[in-house]
């Protein structure tokens, strides 16, 4: 009978602690966009076919590619990305012997644009420092995700546990005066007063007008669902939810409007229910989200990743099929359709057996400058490959998307 009163009273206290939370402060409009609005996407190779057979004429950019440096680890997973303030890219990512060991690292490193080179990696939070910073025992670290203060500080939530799987976790979070050279202690997210625990990230976070963080979070405990956050200097002072149930985790998302964003999920449903990528949306800044339909793309179970262009295109990288994850591919969407076509397969293990296939999975993107995308992604949990698409890459990918749509709509009007 003891055991059931102190379970009714931790339910309370988890119900009361919520509403705390949930106390509707203040919202405010979402950033649209940190860069100059772009001409509207109108290519110059669409409108007539006269200008589609122009197109056949003008060379692809090629992108970059190259690895983030080795760390001697034999695992490595999870890669992010953010823009430094002299236009480098700093990225982090963890290495250890397994997923989830204790001896698991976060590392980073610099990409200079100009030599096209990763620097020496530099370890940013191990296990004991996290231990030591947190005053609390913790079994395993992971899944480290930049952001940027107001005041132009960086800032790296990343994963722990105490006990258990990663269901058991909860955010934590470090600071930088000087662009990732040095770190803060660390600090722990309340997103729950009372037991604080299963709440994890992956995504990027998004901005607010007031400088505030929107930040997508997920839950694997009992449920399997998406959370937004609304973070000020390390203090969750909001939080909404943004799907129910056990099918959709790891939330990215897309910000069209001041108010208005969408929000693709890593799907984890059951067998016989669609592999396809579940989608919420939200119409006033994420005070509330609403699922909606699939995005009819087949998912298997795996994290996407996505940008905005500033021409309006969105960009999406992720397994486009229903189980495994030896295929990668980067899509685009048309501004003015909103249809979304594979612009370039990434990798693909399909014609090998299952046991010579490897995985390619976690993307990460992010823009620098509105035009061009940098993405990383795990490499058969052995290496981090970095790609680079420049703005006349994706300008030309947007530009034979749009061209393959106009021959498909004179064929159909034929």
């Amino acid at each position: 009978m003891s055991r059931i009163a102190a379970l009714c009273f931790l339910l309370l206290a988890a119900v009361l602690g919520f509403l705390h939370i949930d106390s509707r402060p203040v919202w405010v409009p979402f950033v649209v966009s940190a860069f100059p609005q772009a001409e509207e996407a109108t290519d110059e190779y669409v409108t007539t076919t006269t200008k589609t057979k122009t197109s056949s004429k003008i060379a692809f950019p090629t992108s970059q590619a190259n690895w983030l440096p080795d760390t001697g680890a034999p695992s490595v997973h999870a890669a992010s990305l953010i823009a430094l303030k002299n236009g480098a890219v700093r990225a982090f990512w963890f290495a250890g012997s397994r997923e989830g060991a204790a001896d698991v690292s976060i590392y980073s490193s610099v990409y200079d644009s100009h030599s096209a080179k990763w620097s020496a990696p530099t370890v940013v939070m191990d296990r004991i420092s996290a231990e030591k910073g947190l005053s609390r025992y913790i079994a395993k670290l992971g899944n480290p995700v930049p952001s940027r203060l107001p005041d132009g500080r960086l800032q790296l939530f990343f994963v722990t546990v105490s006990i258990g799987g990663w269901a058991g976790s909860s955010i934590s979070a470090i600071i930088s005066d000087d662009e990732g050279l040095t770190w803060s202690n660390p600090q722990r997210l309340i997103s729950s007063p009372l037991l604080n625990l299963s709440t994890l990230v992956k995504s990027p976070g998004v901005l607010y007008a007031d400088g505030l963080l929107g930040l997508p979070a997920y839950h694997e405990w009992i449920g399997r669902f998406g959370e937004f956050l609304r973070v000020d200097a390390g203090r969750v002072i909001d939080k909404r939810r943004m799907s129910s149930g056990r099918s959709a985790i790891q939330p990215l998302v897309f910000v069209n409007d001041a108010q208005d964003a969408s929000a693709y999920f890593r799907q984890t449903r059951s067998a016989g229910l669609p592999k396809q990528i579940p989608v919420s949306v939200t119409q006033n800044a994420g005070q509330s989200w609403q699922q909606s339909g699939d995005l009819a793309i087949p998912n298997p179970n795996s994290a996407v990743a996505g940008v905005t262009l500033k021409n309006g295109a969105h960009v999406l990288v992720l397994n486009n099929i229903e189980y495994g994850r030896y295929r990668l591919v980067l899509m685009m969407s048309n501004p003015k359709s909103g249809q979304w076509q594979v612009v370039e397969v990434l990798e693909d293990d399909e014609s090998l057996h299952d046991a010579q296939r490897k995985e390619f999975s976690y993307p990460y993107l992010i823009t620098v400058d509105g035009d061009d995308a940098h993405l990383v992604y795990t490499w058969d949990r052995k290496k981090i490959h970095h790609r680079y698409f420049s703005g006349a890459w994706l300008k030309h990918a947007l530009s034979k998307m749009q061209t393959q749509e106009v021959e498909v709509q004179h064929s159909e009007a034929q």
